[in-house]
C-alpha cells in the first residue's frame, strides 16, 4: 500500500510540482494549502507524513504543527517542514514548534526522500 503524504503548499506552482514527483515515486498525496486545512486534513485524511511549508496563510506553518502535535489524534504523524527561509535558527525553530525534521526550498528530492523514508 503507498504511503499517504500530506502537502502543505499555497505556492501552486511547488505543490504542483512536488505532488507530481512523489506521485512518480509511488507515494499518494493529500494536499492543503493553508495551515487551517493542514490541521483538519491530518485529522481527517490520518496522513503518513506531513510536508509542512513554513510560510502559510491563515494559520502558518509554526502554528499548524504545534496544533497537530498537542492533538493526541495527529501527534505520532512526522512533519517535515519545508520552507525557503534557511536562515540560522530557522531549523532549530522548526524542530522546537514540533517540526520532527527540516528541509530547505528549492527542494532536492533524493535529499527529502531519504528524509521522508527515515520516518515512514
Amino acid at each position: 500500500m503507498s504511503k499517504r503524504i500530506l502537502l502543505v503548499e499555497d505556492n501552486d506552482m511547488n505543490r504542483d510540482m512536488l505532488s507530481r514527483r512523489l506521485i512518480k515515486k509511488g507515494y499518494e498525496i493529500i494536499e492543503a494549502v493553508n495551515g487551517r486545512e493542514a490541521v483538519d486534513k491530518s485529522k481527517s485524511e490520518k496522513p503518513d507524513l506531513i510536508l509542512m511549508d513554513l510560510s502559510l496563510p491563515e494559520i502558518d506553518g509554526w502554528e499548524a504543527t504545534r496544533m497537530i502535535k498537542a492533538d493526541k489524534s495527529t501527534k505520532h504523524i512526522p512533519i517535515i517542514a519545508l520552507t525557503a527561509h534557511a536562515m540560522s535558527g530557522d531549523k532549530e525553530k522548526a524542530i522546537g514548534s514540533g517540526c520532527d525534521d527540516y528541509d530547505t526550498k528549492p527542494i532536492n528530492l533524493p535529499q527529502l526522500l531519504e528524509k521522508m523514508e527515515s520516518f515512514l
